[in-house]
């Protein structure tokens, strides 16, 4: 999906200036990055949070319009306010075509269903992570990256390295780390029924012995 946006270079900095522009229904915003000098800028609010609730506007390389050019860039930092559904401030970074850029990339995980995990063990699946940082030339950034749960087992941890990423793109880790992306687990409620059960006949074999030996009859006679 290709988001294109406009946005108008604004002249006035400060507080005062940024709290009026609020009120008229802008955003105060900047784009920096490339050759180019950092920008002020603002932008219409209300086309701005519609915008944002879409998962692609946050992953994806957008075309802004500013003073009569369409640049592309990139959605870097949104500062929301602390309690109303209203934008403060807004950073994009200008994207050089020659250039990796790194980006957050959200997953989309499918075939949960039917899994061995879920379908023949009846688990949990847990999304431990759901985006993934990656690093890529902006041609090659995806909007997703699909995530195929088909062959999940229980207790077996899907892991960043066994991800199938599209070409040309590669996961940024820290210090050779392969973190958990999806994990499969039974339900606490059937551990615990599990674990009573196998606990019964050691609980009982205790109890028999403990049992006082029936007295002898005495012999007739």
């Amino acid at each position: 999906m290709q988001f294109e946006f406009t946005a108008y270079a604004r002249s006035l900095q400060g507080t005062g200036a940024s709290r009026r522009l609020r009120r008229a229904g802008k955003t105060p915003g900047i784009v920096y990055g490339g050759a180019a000098a950092p920008q002020n800028i603002e932008i219409d609010h209300n086309a701005l949070y519609h915008a944002l609730k879409n998962e692609a506007f946050h992953a994806s390389i957008l075309t802004m319009k500013l003073e009569g050019k369409a640049e592309r860039v990139l959605l870097r930092d949104v500062q929301m306010h602390p309690y109303r559904l209203e934008v403060q401030h807004i950073d994009f970074q200008r994207v050089d075509e020659n250039q990796k850029i790194h980006m957050r990339v959200p997953l989309h995980f499918v075939k949960e269903d039917v899994s061995p995990a879920v379908k023949q063990s009846g688990a949990v699946v847990s999304h431990i992570l759901t985006e993934l940082d990656v690093s890529c030339l902006p041609k090659d950034l995806p909007e997703f990256i699909s995530v195929d749960l088909s062959e999940l087992t229980l207790g077996q941890p899907l892991h960043v390295r066994q991800l199938k990423l599209p070409d040309g793109v590669s996961a940024v880790t820290h210090r050779n780390e392969d973190p958990v992306v999806v994990s499969a687990n039974l339900p606490r409620a059937a551990v615990e029924t599990e674990a009573a059960a196998e606990a019964a006949p050691a609980a009982a074999a205790p109890a028999e012995a403990a049992k006082p030996a029936k007295p002898a009859k005495p012999a007739k006679g």
